[in-house]
């Protein structure tokens, strides 16, 4: 579980890859445009007889072709979520570069507008709402009802190590922003304390009435899925203005619709868990997909020997262990943005178990011990390009 939307990497997990792989390509190449040609003497009856008299009719004009269309890269990088959002779009013969612009800017303003719903961060969002009460029926809108419904799924699915209670444990596990000077693991007393809250079987949902109970002394954080849902509702948006070839990535959330111009798919860089930002020890391709990845190094610290992170293990109170990175391949950021999470705390063997059963989703895992295992699902679309940095 991890605390104010993530970031999963905060940009530092995967780059989208776009100058050296994912957008190098540009836009489809073209012959550049058609040129009018001189007409061709002709034979036959096609050539006038010397004593013929002479035609009334004008002579033929050349017409030059249009120049075929050549479809323009756009690029816009923003801030929200705590984190970068990058849009990557390419114009099409129905949609030009001002409505793409258009696009846009509506896409990132419905991201805004979601994270000001689903935020745990405002005392006005609707999970503001939902923890100040905790013991009573809260009103929720509908997107917040479809994120909290989702997070109890892959709470279920993944036998409880996906848990949208974690945040009664967020003032103990201080990471990112919040990070103290001199950091150190709270005491296994407050841990055991605070566990004893973290239980999603405990939330309520009235799907009819539109609303949410918490457990008394319960808290709600959808850190951990919210970004994935929101990611979707911006590509969304893209697709209804008739965009057809993007890329949408929030943090270590992305989804990629269709595929560049050329004709090649999107390939992104999963990053090295343990290399500088930037360094990735493979490539994953999407068309019409999206991935998250969840690591242990984007917000942590290291104290005794031993690495302390932001993805936590509710069956214990502290930080998973299983695993290095996990990147989810799944039809829609939602999917994959609620699995990563569960499928590091639960490492390898439950983890392939578990995205196994689920349609359309594969996985990449770095394992405890710098081991790499790719899912069967994600043959030939991953590219091994290193062994990943070793290390603690």
């Amino acid at each position: 579980m991890t605390q104010n939307y993530r970031g999963k990497v905060v940009g530092s997990v995967l780059c989208l890859w776009l100058a050296s792989v994912a957008c190098a390509n540009g836009a489809a190449p073209t012959n550049g445009p058609s040129r009018s040609r001189p007409p061709v003497a002709g034979t036959g009856a096609a050539v006038a007889s010397a004593s013929a008299p002479p035609s009334s009719a004008p002579p033929p004009v050349a017409r030059a072709r249009p120049a075929a269309f050549e479809p323009q890269k756009l690029e816009v990088h923003e801030q929200a979520m705590g984190t970068t959002v990058t849009f990557v779009a390419y114009t099409n013969e129905h949609v030009g570069e001002a409505a793409t612009r258009d696009a846009i800017t509506r896409s990132l303003a419905e991201m805004r507008r979601l994270e000001a719903i689903l935020s745990e961060w405002r005392s006005d969002s609707d999970i503001g709402r939902v923890n100040a009460k905790p013991g009573e029926w809260v009103n929720v809108g509908p997107e917040a009802l479809a994120v909290i419904q989702k997070g109890l799924w892959a709470g279920k699915v993944s036998g409880g190590v996906f848990d949208i209670t974690f945040q009664a444990m967020s003032g103990l596990w201080k990471f990112g922003s919040a990070q103290e000077q001199n950091p150190k693991p709270p005491s296994p007393a407050a841990v055991a304390a605070a566990k004893k809250h973290v239980d999603y079987r405990k939330v309520e949902v009235s799907e009819a009435e539109h609303q949410v109970r918490l457990g008394k002394g319960q808290q709600m954080g959808l850190g951990g899925i919210a970004k994935g849902y929101i990611v979707d509702r911006a590509a969304h948006v893209l697709r209804e203005a008739g965009l057809d070839a993007f890329l949408v990535q929030a943090g270590g959330d992305l989804y990629g619709a269709g595929h560049k111009p050329d004709g090649s798919h999107w390939v992104s860089g999963i990053q090295d868990p343990r290399a500088p930002q930037g360094h990735y020890f493979a490539t994953i391709e999407l068309e019409d997909h999206a991935f998250s990845t969840a690591g242990d190094y984007a917000r942590a610290y290291v104290v005794g020997g031993r690495r302390y992170h932001h993805i936590i293990d509710p069956r214990t109170g502290y930080p998973a262990t299983a695993s290095r990175s996990v990147t989810v391949w799944a039809p829609d950021a939602f999917v994959a943005d609620a699995v990563d999470d569960a499928v590091f705390i639960l490492g390898p063997e439950k983890g392939l178990e578990l995205t196994a059963s689920l349609d359309g989703v594969g996985v990449v895992i770095v394992d405890k011990d710098n081991r790499v295992t790719v899912s069967p699902r994600l043959a030939g679309k991953v590219n091994l390009l290193t062994q990943p940095t070793d290390g603690l």
